[in-house]
C-alpha cells in the first residue's frame, strides 16, 4: 500500500497510471487494474465510484489504490468518474480487505455494504421485442409470459422482470429468444436512483424600501396587486431565504406571481439543496441534565477515560467489555464517551441490535448532542439514508445512530465504536455477505485507533472467555441504580402442574393475580413470548394432517388480523384457513399452540378494561412503527404490552413492574449448539425489562421444563453459573471458543442434486484434510439442514470444525456454496 501512502502525500506520485477497481458485480472475487485515461488524470481519488468496463458491460467500481505498474498487459481505461468525492475511506477500503479475507466473501460484496442504498448499482440486461405485434405459437409457457409482458410493459431490464416471476427460471427462456432473433438483448449500466434534494426558494433582492414603493405597481388588478405586495412583505419580514411554500401560505400568492417579482428584480428565486433527515420531526423539550455518575459507573468509566489518552499517545488497548446488570446505567458510560470523543474532535459510532431501540437511543444522544446525531437503518427511505451517509462523509455529523449497517457510515474522523446489546443475534448479517458487526467492529476500532466498548448484561460465551484471556478489558456495573431491590425476583411456575388442577388457559394463576395486582396499582406489564401469531400449527383431528408451506415443508401459522390466514414465516406464503382436511376431506380443522396474537387476545377478554399492545413484527412493518408503539406505551397509553423478541432489547420503561414470560421453553430443545446460550440471554434480557424504577417489580416464568438447567440459571439471573455450565459443554465438544467453525451451504431445487453436490464436497475436504494431517480439523456432516427446504429450495449442509477452518478452506470452495464463517446457528 506504499504506493497509497505516496498519492497522498503529495509526492512526484500525484499523477498515477493505474488503479486498482472493486467491480460491482456480486459472483466476481478480487479486483482489477485499470489505466487511468488523461482526461481523468489528476481527477480520480483513492475510494471513488467509477465506471469501468468488464467483459462486455460497463459497470461501477470503486478504486482501491494505485499501482504503478498493472498486473495484467492488457489493461482497459477507467470509463468516468460518478462522484468527485471518493465514496469510501482509506480505513473503509482496509475494513473491506480484512472483512473479506476473514470470511472467505468477496471483497465487492463488502464494497457494496459501504454504499448508500440506490447509489450502488450493478450491471443489468435490458431486454426488447424486436417486433411487438410478433405471435408465436411453438414456445413455452415461459416464453408465452415473457413475449406478453414486454408487449404490455415494453423494453425491460432483467431486475424488473424478475419481480414477474417468482421462482422462475426465465433467463434461459430469455437467451433462446434472443437467439432466435426474437428479442434483442443489451448490458445496461442504470443511473444511481439517489440524488440530493433541492427546493425553490425566495428571498428579497432589494432593500425593503425599495420593494414597498414597488408595491403600487405590481399588476392590473387589486387582486394582483395585494397578494404580490402581501408576498413582498414576508420576504422583507425573514432574514433568509425561504421555501416559496411558506411565501405562499402566508401571502396568497402563486408560482407565477414570485416569477414576476422576480423578472423585476425584486427578489431572488433559486434552488436551494435540503438534507432529508429523518430526526428532524423529533422533539426534544429540554438538553438532558448530565447525571453525577455511581460508584460503579465512575470505577467502569475511568479505564475508558485512560483509554482515550493511552491511544492519543500512540498506545494500542483492547476493546471494552462493559458487563452490567439490567438497568446498571450503561448508556449514561457510552455518553460520556461520545462527550470524550466529541471534545477530542472526532466522530462516533453507536451501533444498537435492533430498530426498536433506536428511538429511546436517539433521544438520549438527541438531548445530549442536539444537532450533531445521524440515523441509519434499513426502515428509512434511500434519499434519507443517502443524505445522512453524505452528512457524515462530509464531518458535518459527530455521531451516528443505528443497527449493523452504521456501522459503515463514512466518518472521516472515527473515534469511538460502541455496540450496545453485544451479544444479540441481529448483529450478525445472515444472508451473504456472511459478517458479525460486533466482530467487524472491533476490527474497524483497531484500524482507525478508535475506542470500542461492548456493552451486554448477558454477553456471548464467547465475548466473555475473551474478556477472561485479555482480548478484551472486562468492566462491572454489577448494581442497578434506581432501584435498590437489586433484579427482580423471578417466580418459576411449572404449567404441568397448572394442567393438573385445571387451569387450561395460557395463563398461570400466578400470572393472573399477578397481572391483576399491577393494573390495579396503575402500573403496566409485558407479556412475554418469542412467537409470532395465533396458533403454531394447524392440522385435521380426523387424519391428524399438519397444514405445511408447500415452498418450505414447515407448518403454517394462524394469523387472525383482518381474517384467518394461514401464513409461512420463512417465506411469507399466505393461504386462508381450508374448510376441509386436503389430504381426508374432514373437517375437524383446528388450531394447536400459541404465538403472540393469542396472548393479546387472550389478556384482553381476561382484562377488558386494560389497554393492550402487540408489538412484533407483523405490527411493525410500517416506517416509524417501532417509535409509535414505543412511545403510547412509555407514555401509559397501553397497560400491557404483549410482543417476541423485541421486548427482550435493550428498553427502558420505569412504570414496568411486571414481566410475564408466557412460555420459556421456545427455542429450547432446538438441535444447535448455541440454543441454550440464546434462551438464557432472551429470558434474561426480557425478565431485566421489570423493576427498573424505585417501584420495584417481579417476573412470573411459565415453563413445562422447570428443572432445566437453563431455567433455572435464567430464574436465578446466574450469568456466571450459566457461562461456567456452558463452558465445560463446549470444551468438551471442540465448539468456539475452543475451535472455530465454518458452515457450508449448497442449495438446489432438485434435492438430488444439492445431496450429490454436498457429498462430493465433503469427500473432497476428507481427502485434504487426510493428505495435510490436519488431526484437528473434522467434518460434521453432509445432512440436511434442519430447514431442509425453504422458498421451494433444498438445503444441505457440511460444518468443518478445527482451530483454523479459515486457513484451511482457503480457495478450495467451488462456487455456488454458501459460506458463514463462525456462524451463531446451525440450524
Amino acid at each position: 500500500m506504499t504506493s497509497v501512502v505516496n498519492f497522498f502525500k503529495g509526492d512526484d506520485y500525484n499523477h498515477p497510471m493505474f488503479a486498482r477497481i472493486s467491480v460491482n458485480l456480486p459472483a466476481v472475487s478480487g479486483s482489477f487494474d485499470y489505466a487511468i485515461p488523461p482526461e481523468l488524470a489528476g481527477q480520480v481519488t483513492l475510494g471513488q465510484l467509477v465506471t469501468v468496463p468488464f467483459g462486455r458491460q460497463t459497470v461501477q467500481g470503486v478504486i482501491l489504490e494505485f499501482v504503478e505498474t498493472p498486473s495484467v498487459a492488457e489493461v482497459r481505461p477507467i470509463l468516468s468518474t460518478l462522484d468527485p468525492q471518493p465514496v469510501l475511506t482509506p480505513a473503509q477500503i482496509q475494513l473491506a480487505h480484512s472483512l473479506a479475507d476473514s470470511t472467505l466473501a468477496p471483497l465487492a460484496a463488502f464494497v457494496d455494504l459501504m454504499l448508500p442504498p440506490g447509489l450502488s448499482q450493478q450491471a443489468d440486461m435490458l431486454f426488447t421485442l424486436r417486433d411487438p405485434n410478433l405471435q408465436l405459437s411453438d414456445v413455452s409457457q415461459t416464453a408465452s409470459r415473457l413475449l406478453k409482458l414486454l408487449q404490455e410493459k415494453g423494453p425491460l431490464r432483467g431486475r424488473q422482470i424478475d419481480r414477474h416471476f417468482a421462482q422462475v427460471d426465465w433467463r434461459k427462456t430469455a437467451q433462446m429468444l434472443v437467439r432466435r432473433g426474437v428479442l434483442a438483448s443489451q448490458s445496461v449500466l442504470p443511473a444511481p436512483t439517489v440524488r440530493p434534494k433541492f427546493i425553490r426558494v425566495a428571498e428579497l433582492a432589494v432593500a425593503p424600501e425599495v420593494a414597498e414603493a414597488a408595491m403600487s405597481s405590481l399588476g392590473k388588478t387589486e387582486a394582483t396587486r395585494m397578494r404580490r405586495a402581501a408576498a413582498l412583505r414576508f420576504l422583507m419580514r425573514v432574514p433568509d431565504a425561504v421555501n416559496v411554500s411558506w411565501v405562499y401560505a402566508e401571502s396568497g400568492c402563486n408560482l407565477a406571481d414570485l416569477q414576476e417579482l422576480a423578472e423585476r428584480e425584486l427578489i431572488l428565486l433559486r434552488e436551494s439543496e435540503i438534507w432529508r433527515d429523518p430526526l428532524e420531526k423529533i422533539q426534544i423539550s429540554e438538553a438532558e441534565r448530565k447525571p453525577e455518575l455511581t460508584a460503579d459507573q465512575a470505577q467502569a468509566w475511568e479505564p475508558i477515560r485512560a483509554g482515550f489518552k493511552a491511544l492519543a499517545a500512540g498506545t494500542s488497548i483492547p476493546p471494552f467489555l462493559l458487563q452490567g446488570v439490567t438497568g446498571s446505567g450503561k448508556t449514561e458510560i457510552y455518553l460520556r464517551a461520545v462527550e470524550e470523543t466529541v471534545r477530542r474532535g472526532k466522530q462516533a459510532i453507536i451501533l444498537v441490535p435492533e430498530i426498536a431501540l433506536t428511538p429511546q437511543a436517539v433521544r438520549r444522544f438527541l438531548a445530549r448532542f442536539p444537532g450533531q446525531v445521524g440515523l441509519v437503518h434499513s426502515k428509512l427511505s434511500d434519499g434519507e439514508r443517502y443524505d445522512t451517509w453524505r452528512r457524515a462523509r462530509a464531518g458535518l455529523l459527530k455521531l451516528v445512530i443505528g443497527a449493523r449497517s452504521a456501522l459503515f457510515a463514512p466518518l472521516p474522523n472515527l473515534g469511538l465504536i460502541v455496540a450496545d446489546e453485544c451479544h444479540d443475534g441481529s448483529y450478525y448479517q445472515a444472508d451473504p455477505p456472511f459478517y458479525h458487526a460486533v466482530e467487524a467492529a472491533q476490527v474497524y476500532a483497531r484500524l482507525t485507533g478508535s475506542v470500542c466498548i461492548l456493552g451486554s448484561a448477558t454477553p456471548s460465551i464467547i465475548q466473555r472467555y475473551q474478556a477472561e484471556h485479555g482480548a478484551l478489558a472486562r468492566l462491572e456495573l454489577p448494581n442497578r441504580i434506581l432501584n435498590v431491590n437489586g433484579l427482580p425476583p423471578v417466580q418459576v411456575v411449572d404449567m404441568r402442574e397448572e394442567l393438573k388442577q385445571g387451569q387450561r388457559g395460557i395463563f398461570s394463576r400466578a400470572l393472573l393475580e399477578a397481572l391483576a395486582q399491577t393494573l390495579s396499582n396503575g402500573e403496566q406489564a409485558i407479556l412475554f413470548l418469542n412467537r409470532r401469531g395465533t396458533a403454531t400449527y394447524v392440522f385435521c383431528r380426523d387424519c391428524g394432517y399438519a397444514l405445511k408451506c408447500p415452498n418450505c415443508d414447515t407448518p403454517l401459522t394462524l394469523h387472525l388480523e383482518a381474517r384467518e390466514t394461514l401464513r409461512c414465516h420463512r417465506c411469507n406464503y399466505e393461504r386462508g384457513k381450508p374448510h376441509k382436511c386436503p389430504q381426508c376431506g374432514g373437517t375437524q380443522i383446528r388450531e394447536y399452540g400459541l404465538g403472540s396474537e393469542k396472548v393479546e387476545a387472550e389478556a384482553q377478554a381476561l382484562f377488558p378494561k386494560a389497554r393492550t399492545l402487540r408489538w412484533d413484527w407483523e405490527t411493525t412493518r410500517q416506517k416509524d412503527a417501532h417509535e409509535m408503539i414505543l412511545t403510547h406505551f412509555s407514555n401509559h397509553q397501553a397497560d400491557i404490552l404483549v410482543g417476541t423478541q423485541m421486548l427482550a432489547k435493550g428498553l427502558d420503561l420505569p412504570l414496568v413492574t411486571l414481566v410475564g414470560i408466557v412460555l420459556a421453553d421456545v427455542g429450547l430443545n432446538l438441535p444447535d449448539p448455541f440454543a441454550s446460550e440464546r434462551v438464557f440471554q432472551v429470558l434474561t434480557q426480557v425478565a431485566g425489562r421489570a423493576g427498573r424504577s424505585a417501584r420495584g417489580g417481579q417476573v412470573v416464568l411459565q415453563t413445562f421444563q422447570p428443572e432445566s438447567a437453563i431455567i433455572q440459571a435464567a430464574a436465578r439471573h446466574d450469568f456466571e453459573g450459566n457461562y461456567r455450565a456452558e463452558l465445560t459443554q463446549r470444551e468438551r465438544l471442540g465448539y468456539p471458543p475452543f475451535g472455530r467453525l465454518v458452515r457450508l451451504e449448497i442449495r438446489d431445487q432438485d434435492e438430488g442434486r444439492a445431496e450429490a453436490e454436498a457429498r462430493k464436497l465433503a469427500d473432497q475436504l476428507s481427502a485434504w484434510i487426510r493428505s495435510e494431517r490436519r488431526v484437528e480439523t473434522g467434518l460434521i456432516g453432509p445432512a440436511p439442514a434442519f430447514f431442509s427446504k425453504v422458498d421451494g429450495i433444498h438445503r444441505w449442509q457440511l460444518i468443518v470444525r478445527g482451530p483454523d477452518p479459515v486457513a484451511f478452506l482457503h480457495g478450495r470452495i467451488p462456487s455456488g456454496w454458501r459460506v458463514e464463517v463462525d456462524p451463531i446457528s446451525l440450524l
